[in-house]
C-alpha cells in the first residue's frame, strides 16, 4: 500500500478544528479518526486509455439497455426473449441454452469462470475490471458525462460549487440530479426486464398491473444507481468494495499495473523552457496526474489500494511530455520488478506470462469451462429420476411376492408430446404397475407433455427369492422407438430370510 493511504493524522486534525480537546503532552493535538470527504472533481482528458474506456462505456450500457429487447424463436408456447431468467417457470434462457431448475450447476460453474478469471485477469494487469468493465465505473462515467454538460469542466464545477445559490446554479443543479434520476431508473428498470418478459412489463408496469416485486426491484436498482454512481463513487470503490483488499493476494511484482517510473521522473520539480534537464527527472509537478484522477489519488506516491487502473493518468501525463518535449510514458503499464532494476541499473525484463499463479488459474479456468462445454453438448433432452417409497421398504403380499414402491419422474425438454415405453433391467419376473395410468401391465408406457414435468407412482413386483440378496440393484429405462434414451438406477428389497427359502 502507498504512502497516500496512510492516516495523516496531522491533516486530520487541521480538517476536524482541534474539537476544542487539549492536547496532549509534547504539542500535538488531538487524534482524529474520522475525516470529512474530499469532494473530487476528475478534469476529462484525452488519450488512447480514454478512448477505450469510452468505447467499453457505450458497449457495455448498449449490451445492458438493449439485451432484454431481443427475441429468440423457440416455439408455440414457450417465452421468445432472447435473455430471461423466468423463475414463475422455472427456467433461464440465454438465446439457444435453456437451463432448468435441476441443472442450476451450470450457473455454479458460470460463477467459478467469473471468479477464475477475474483472479486471471488481476494477477496479470491489476485492478483493470475495475477501471474498464465494473458497473460501478462504467455508470460513474455516465453520470460524469452528464456532470460536466451541465456544470462544465473541473474548474467551473468547482467554481460552481463554491458560488452561491443563483437561478444559474439552481437549474444546473436540478438538471443535472433530473437527469441522473432519469439514467438510474432507466438502469432499474432495464435489470427487471431480464426478469420477466420485456414487452408485457413495459406494457404493464405504468399503468399499476406489473407484479409487486417489479415495483419493488425498480424502485432499489434506481437510488443505489443515483447513490452510488452519482453521490458516493470513489467512496464505493475505497470503503465499500472487497475487492481492493482481495487484490493483494492475487498480485506479484511482475503484475502489470499502472506505475509512475520514478527511476526517470524524480528528481521532480517545475521546469522552465531552455532549461537543462541535467540532473533532474522528467517529471515537471504539474499534477495532471492527480487532477484527472477519478480516484483523486497521486500515482506517483506508488501501489495504492484506491487505484483501479483506468490509465487516465497515463493519457495526462503523456500529453504534458509531449508539450515539454520530453519522452512519453513516464506513466505507463509497466511492473514493481522493472521499476526496482532500472534503479539498480539493470534492463527491464519482458513480460511473462508464464508465472505458477497465471499457470494455475488457466489451468483451472480452462478445466472449468472445459467440464461445462463437455456437459452442455452431451446432456439430453430427456431425464428420468426415481426415488424409493421411505415409509415402507418393502411389502410382502399374501401370495409371498414382494413389492417394492417408487416415485417416477420423467422430465421432457422438447416442445413436443412424447410417450416412452418402462423397461425393467435386473428384476426377473417384475410385474409393473403405474398407478393410475392403467393400461397393459406387460407393456408399461408413460408419457410427459411438452417442456414438461411428469411424476408417476410405480410399483414392481417379483416372486420372493427371485434376488439373489436382500437388496438388489436394479435399472430404470425409458425407450423412445425402441432405442433407450434415458436410464437411472434403483434399489429393490425383500426380506432377508426369502433366500432361505
Amino acid at each position: 500500500m502507498g504512502s497516500s493511504t496512510l492516516i495523516n493524522l496531522k491533516d486530520r486534525r487541521a480538517s476536524s478544528g482541534g474539537g476544542g480537546d487539549a492536547p496532549p503532552p509534547g504539542g500535538e493535538g488531538p487524534v482524529v479518526l474520522y475525516a470529512r470527504r474530499k469532494q473530487i472533481y476528475p478534469q476529462l482528458v484525452f488519450g488512447s486509455f480514454r478512448n477505450i474506456k469510452w468505447v467499453l462505456l457505450f458497449a457495455t450500457l448498449g449490451v445492458y439497455y438493449v439485451l432484454p429487447w431481443l427475441r429468440w424463436d423457440r416455439g408455440p408456447d414457450a417465452p421468445d426473449q432472447a435473455v430471461l431468467a423466468d423463475f414463475a417457470g422455472g427456467r433461464f434462457y440465454f438465446f439457444g441454452l435453456e437451463i432448468w431448475p435441476q441443472e442450476v450447476y451450470y450457473i455454479t460453474g458460470l460463477l467459478i469462470l467469473a471468479a477464475v478469471g477475474l483472479f486471471l485477469v488481476t494477477a496479470l494487469l491489476g485492478r483493470v475490471w475495475c477501471g474498464y468493465f465494473c458497473p460501478q465505473t462504467v455508470w460513474t462515467d455516465l453520470f460524469l458525462v452528464v456532470e460536466r454538460f451541465f456544470e462544465g469542466d473541473r474548474n467551473a464545477r468547482m467554481k460552481l460549487d463554491k458560488a452561491p445559490w443563483s437561478f444559474n446554479k439552481l437549474w444546473r443543479k436540478g438538471s443535472k440530479h433530473a437527469v441522473w434520476l432519469v439514467i438510474a431508473f432507466a438502469t432499474g428498470g432495464a435489470f427487471i426486464l431480464y426478469w420477466h418478459d420485456a414487452r408485457s412489463l413495459a406494457e404493464t408496469f405504468f399503468i399499476g398491473q406489473a407484479p409487486i416485486t417489479a415495483y419493488v426491484f425498480a424502485a432499489l436498482l434506481t437510488a443505489t444507481t443515483y447513490a452510488l454512481a452519482g453521490t458516493m463513487r470513489e467512496q464505493v470503490c475505497t470503503y465499500m468494495c472487497p475487492w481492493p483488499r482481495i487484490q493483494s493476494a492475487l498480485i506479484d511484482r511482475d503484475t502489470l499495473t499502472v506505475t509512475y517510473r520514478s527511476e526517470r521522473g524524480d528528481p521532480r520539480g517545475p521546469h522552465k523552457k531552455n532549461e537543462t534537464w541535467e540532473g533532474r527527472g522528467d517529471c515537471v509537478d504539474c499534477k495532471q496526474c492527480v487532477v484527472v484522477c477519478p480516484m483523486g489519488i497521486d500515482i506517483r506516491n506508488g501501489p495504492q489500494l484506491e487505484c483501479i487502473q483506468c490509465g487516465l493518468c497515463i493519457d495526462a501525463c503523456d500529453g504534458v511530455m509531449k508539450k515539454v518535449g520530453r519522452p512519453t510514458a513516464l506513466i505507463a503499464y509497466d511492473t514493481d520488478e522493472n521499476v526496482l532494476r532500472r534503479w539498480k541499473g539493470f534492463p527491464a525484463r519482458n513480460f511473462s506470462l508464464f508465472r505458477p499463479r497465471i499457470i494455475v488459474y488457466a489451468l483451472v479456468f480452462a478445466f472449468t469451462a472445459g467440464l461445462m462445454a463437455f456437459g452442455l453438448t452431451t446432456r439430453g433432452d430427456i431425464e428420468v429420476s426415481v426415488m424409493k417409497d421411505r415409509s415402507l421398504p418393502f411389502v410382502q403380499l399374501a401370495n409371498g411376492d414382494v413389492r417394492n414402491g417408487y416415485t417416477l419422474k420423467v422430465v421432457n425438454k422438447q416442445r413436443k408430446h412424447r410417450t416412452f415405453d418402462l423397461q425393467i433391467d435386473g428384476l426377473p419376473g417384475a410385474v409393473v404397475e403405474i398407478i393410475g395410468e392403467g393400461g397393459d401391465a406387460s407393456h408399461p408406457v408413460v408419457s410427459a407433455n411438452a417442456d414438461g414435468v411428469e411424476r408417476y407412482r410405480l410399483l414392481l413386483t417379483t416372486t420372493a427369492g427371485a434376488l439373489k440378496g436382500a437388496s438388489s440393484g436394479i435399472r430404470i429405462v425409458l425407450l423412445e422407438a425402441g432405442a433407450p434414451v434415458a436410464t437411472t438406477a434403483a434399489t429393490f428389497l425383500e426380506p432377508e430370510e426369502a433366500d432361505a427359502r
